[in-house]
Order: C-alpha cells, then sequence, then structure tokens
C-alpha cells in the first residue's frame, strides 16, 4: 500500500503585493523547460517529473485573491504529476512546490527581492489568462 501525499495548495506569494508579484519579468518560467535525468536532483518533496511517465493529470486555477482551485490534492507516493496552472487573474501569478519551511523561506526572499527572476523545475510562472505546467515526481511522504 501506498502512502497518500497530500498537497495543499496555499498561495505562498500571498504575502506578496500585487506589485511584487509582477516584478517576475513577465516571464513564463518552466514553459519551455525541457526534462533532463542527468540533472534531476532529489528534494524533500520529491523530484522533477519524466513528462513520459505522467501518472496524472491535475488541472489548478489560481486567481488575484492569491487562491488555487482545487486549494487541496491527494498524490500517492511514487506517482509522476503533471500540474497544469491557468491563471484566472489579471497579474502575473506563480505556483510553486515544496514544504512548508521551503516556501516560507520562498515567499521572505520574494518579499526582500521582488525583481528577482528564478525559475526552477518546481515552479511556473503564469501571465494573465495562460497557463504553465510543472511536472513533478512525489517520492516521499509530506505535505
Amino acid at each position: 500500500m501506498k502512502s497518500i501525499h497530500p498537497i495543499r495548495l496555499l498561495a505562498a506569494a500571498a504575502t506578496l503585493a500585487a506589485g511584487a508579484a509582477l516584478a517576475h519579468g513577465g516571464a513564463e518560467h518552466g514553459a519551455h523547460h525541457k526534462f533532463d535525468a542527468s540533472k534531476v536532483e532529489e528534494t524533500a518533496f520529491g523530484r522533477e517529473g519524466d513528462p513520459a511517465k505522467v501518472t496524472r493529470t491535475i488541472r489548478i486555477a489560481m486567481n488575484d485573491a492569491m487562491r488555487f482551485t482545487p486549494g487541496e490534492v491527494a498524490i500517492k507516493r511514487g506517482q509522476t504529476v503533471r500540474f497544469v496552472v491557468h491563471n484566472e487573474g489579471k497579474v502575473l501569478h506563480e505556483m510553486v512546490l515544496g514544504t512548508p519551511k521551503e516556501l516560507e523561506e520562498h515567499a521572505a526572499l520574494m518579499k526582500k527581492f521582488p525583481e528577482m527572476e528564478h525559475s526552477d523545475p518546481n515552479m511556473t510562472h503564469v501571465k494573465p489568462g495562460a497557463s504553465g505546467q510543472i511536472v513533478w515526481q512525489f517520492t516521499k511522504a509530506g505535505e
């Protein structure tokens, strides 16, 4: 029996001002990312997933109220998931996967350096009306 990995989709950027949310350079990070198995790094919450091994697609909507719908999903450990994230808002938004501690650190860093551009396999930045995606393999139990 595989353990379930509950994911609470909290708007880590919710503490950022709208102006800071716009300061990601307007790029849709992750949109043109190529998977390279030799560069995959294990993290406390899994690893970048191979798009050819996706076993489930989860559609997520994000909005200007800094909320995700659905707000929580359950994923089996070992599952490779494609998150298709659609920005229903009027400003740039991001979705970042991480441990609660890492998400807090990321939010604090973005507050301190709102103009910082960043792109990692565990995040996507999405322009208003557009969609982005993250492919992730959940190799460890967690929240």
